[in-house]
């Protein structure tokens, strides 16, 4: 995997844009120059973050949520070449 994030995520599952190996790693997004720590989904190519609604749910259970647009940045917070199987014991 590299050191650059995908250009469209999601955190949902149901998603064709879901990414369980970027997630794992861990992405961080900053919106409008602010990090962000509550967005659902991005698009860096589209401008625009998908984020929760409070707490409110629709009938099925799936949080509201409301698009964003503007300046979208994403990076990882772990490296591409960190070694998960380094705390391995001695």
């Amino acid at each position: 995997m590299t050191d650059t994030p995908p250009d469209h995520l999601s955190s949902n599952p149901r998603s064709p844009f879901f990414n369980q190996d970027a997630l794992q790693r861990g992405v961080g997004i900053r919106f409008k120059g602010a990090e962000r720590t509550d967005v659902e989904e991005y698009s860096i190519s589209e401008g625009w973050v998908r984020v929760a609604l409070g707490k409110k749910v629709d009938r099925h259970g799936n949080p509201l949520t409301i698009k964003l647009s503007g300046p979208v940045e994403a990076y990882f917070h772990t490296g591409a070449d960190s070694d998960e199987g380094s705390d391995e014991a001695e």
